[in-house]
């Protein structure tokens, strides 16, 4: 029988809504008076949002392992996508799990190489606490042969008589009209969830789901009637945050992906038109909306099963997209606002204040130890993070942070040189390092909080330099690997 710290005769459900490459100004709980997300902001005001929540990685794997374990990228040892997170870490779900919650996933996971050669069948399957699997790394066949075997979205929709499959759009070649809401990807995970969520009761004890939604992850593919909505007003839609020449005084790999997201491989900003720029801007936000539809058809599902009551809902993202600010797209080997910067809601009736906002800095390795918090456990002895549970409840002397880390190690694609950068950023500066290049990037975010002054060179900055470069040497030298624990004094 689990014990509850709040005196609850038992721990709270979870419900853990995380998309994919989201950033935090795609809501309108964080400001953007574009778009469609009434759902989020209602979850917004029904419960807690972090004004300033950042990721530990701007890349899917680093930052999933982070978050689902408490641990920082480098001492979890998947630093990079395409890497296995080795088998001793311990993930969040495998915890509470132990301790008695039914866990159950629809959507991706990322924790181990995706369809490496040697096993075609998928993503290698990890000790990772979910009895309820259904696993859909991406909505794409990408090998007909094997695919449908391990694609539980692949699968239903083979049931349907179905395939997945995107036809060009008229607007641009870097859009695509994708799947009809009834068929996509995004309902499909929402539509698991429900199923989960309606047959909890039965099982008479907590349980976590995580939704973890593909999209708003490129293709830029959102169905036909969420994306017409945003065409008809085409010219509408702001242009991307650039100052052309602005890329002269960064890093290398910045200058690289200008040329061509991941590595100089493709959307390359110059040779995209005004009118590409606003329709991949519009795709983007129109599988945004589509996302907000599908949390409100789960969080009725909660409410109907009279579950609301007792069950924490989080919505958040494992990291954003450039969507060409700064003359880049997608992600890579750095950390402007727009890719490190994620949304992050909690709400849980009678416990956490609604309607309130917090502006402290978050990070999102604090997750994992929060929610072992919320169901009265222990801290797990290598966890990195601490809960935000205090902090939510306005607690005195609650643990607050006085900047944020974040890493990239080679992290995705191979660049020459590789990149290897870490970041620490405070309430007023962001530091970036681009280590083994002697450069790196300095904003003053008060004076220029969109990141176009590098002050990095600038003579007056020094000192300030290189006290940021010591709390960034402290961060490292904090990250690392806590375990294996000390057992005697010599």
């Amino acid at each position: 029988m689990l014990y509850h710290a709040s005196g609850m005769p038992r721990p709270p459900n979870i419900l853990w809504i995380c998309t994919d490459q989201q950033r935090f100004d795609t809501l309108g709980c964080y400001g953007n008076t574009h778009v469609r997300t009434p759902i989020v902001d209602r979850l917004a005001r029904e419960g807690v949002l972090f004004e300033n929540a950042f990721c530990q990685s701007p890349i899917c794997s680093p930052s999933r392992g982070s978050f689902l374990t408490g641990r920082y990228p480098r001492t979890t040892r998947l630093r990079q996508n395409g890497q296995d997170i080795p088998p001793d870490e311990k993930l969040i779900t495998r915890l509470l799990a132990d301790a008695g919650y039914v866990c159950g996933l629809a959507g991706k996971l990322h924790l181990s190489a995706c369809r490496p050669i040697e096993n075609p069948l998928g993503e290698r399957r990890i000790d990772d606490g979910y009895q309820v699997f259904h696993w859909s790394h991406h909505p794409d066949r990408y090998d007909p042969k094997y695919d449908h075997l391990a694609n539980q979205y692949t699968q239903w929709l083979a049931g349907q008589g179905k395939r997945w499959t995107t036809t060009p759009s008229e607007v641009s070649s870097h859009v695509r009209i994708g799947m009809p809401e009834e068929s996509h990807h995004t309902k499909w995970c929402a539509d698991r969830a429900i199923d989960f969520v309606r047959a909890a009761p039965k099982y008479e004890r907590p349980w976590l789901f995580s939704v973890n939604i593909f999209d708003p992850h490129h293709p830029f593919d959102p169905p036909a009637e969420y994306l017409q909505r945003y065409l008809d007003r085409l010219d509408d839609i702001p242009l991307p945050d650039y100052v052309e020449g602005e890329l002269a005084d960064r890093p290398i790999w910045q200058r690289i992906d200008h040329g061509g997201a991941y590595a100089g491989g493709f959307m390359a900003f110059s040779k995209m038109s005004d009118r590409d720029h606003r329709a991949v801007r519009a795709a983007y936000w129109a599988m945004c909306d589509l996302i907000d539809v599908q949390v409100g058809r789960m969080l009725s599902a909660l409410d109907e099963s009279g579950q609301r009551e007792n069950t924490l809902v989080i919505f958040m993202s494992d990291h954003g997209e450039m969507l060409g600010d700064h003359g880049i797209y997608l992600k890579g080997p750095y950390f402007y606002e727009q890719l490190v910067h994620v949304p992050l809601i909690m709400r849980w009736p009678f416990v956490l204040e609604a309607g309130k906002g917090i502006s402290s800095l978050t990070e999102l390795v604090d997750i994992a130890p929060t929610l072992l918090d919320a169901a009265g456990l222990q801290r797990s002895a290598g966890m990195q993070g601490r809960s935000l549970l205090p902090l939510l409840r306005g607690e005195p002397g609650a643990f607050q942070r006085d900047d944020i880390y974040c890493e990239f190690y080679n992290s995705n694609f191979s660049y020459d040189p590789p990149a290897h950068t870490t970041m620490l950023r405070t309430k007023r500066y962001k530091l970036t390092v681009a280590h083994g290049q002697s450069t790196g990037e300095l904003y003053d975010l008060q004076s220029d909080p969109r990141e176009h002054r590098n002050l990095w060179s600038d003579p007056a900055m020094l000192q300030t330099r290189a006290e940021l470069l010591q709390r960034l040497c402290d961060r490292m030298a904090f990250t690392s690997d806590p375990l294996p624990p000390r057992t005697a004094p010599w």
